[in-house]
């Protein structure tokens, strides 16, 4: 499985659990393993956890980065995708471009243009405060 085909499983992991909050994420994990619809592989299973193991931190650093737009107006889509986004940007080797071109392409695939577009935004500005 390619990597990107990885982190969309991820991405679609993470958008469950925003239907499902009292699910653990191993719940959420095991069932998507066991769909036929999925490949569930090392990255995908490192991924969701880690990024449920900082989502405090996570969904702070979005809210604190959201201009202009409150946290309850964004979309699921896009939470979920800034959540695994952001995830990568400050917890992992990821290189930031990387993490900010996949999450567009995920929001794009996913909801809508002005979305991407937004998430872009956002993401862009998580990553040049983590580098100042």
């Amino acid at each position: 499985m390619k990597r990107h085909e990885a982190r969309e499983v991820a991405f679609i992991i993470i958008f469950e659990k925003g239907f499902q909050a009292d699910a653990p994420v191993d719940a959420l994990i095991e069932a998507a393993t066991e769909s036929e619809f999925f490949e569930v592989n090392n990255f995908v299973t490192g991924t969701v956890t880690q990024v449920f193991a900082h989502l405090g931190g996570i969904d702070q650093i979005i809210d604190d980065n959201l201009v202009g737009w409150s946290a309850s107006r964004i979309s699921k889509v896009a939470r979920a995708v800034l959540r695994l986004a952001v995830y990568e940007i400050l917890y992992s080797d990821v290189p930031d471009g990387v993490a900010i071109n996949e999450a567009v392409e995920i929001t794009k695939k996913y909801s809508v243009q002005e979305e991407a577009s937004y998430v872009n935004g956002v993401l862009g500005t998580i990553a040049r405060s983590k580098n100042a």
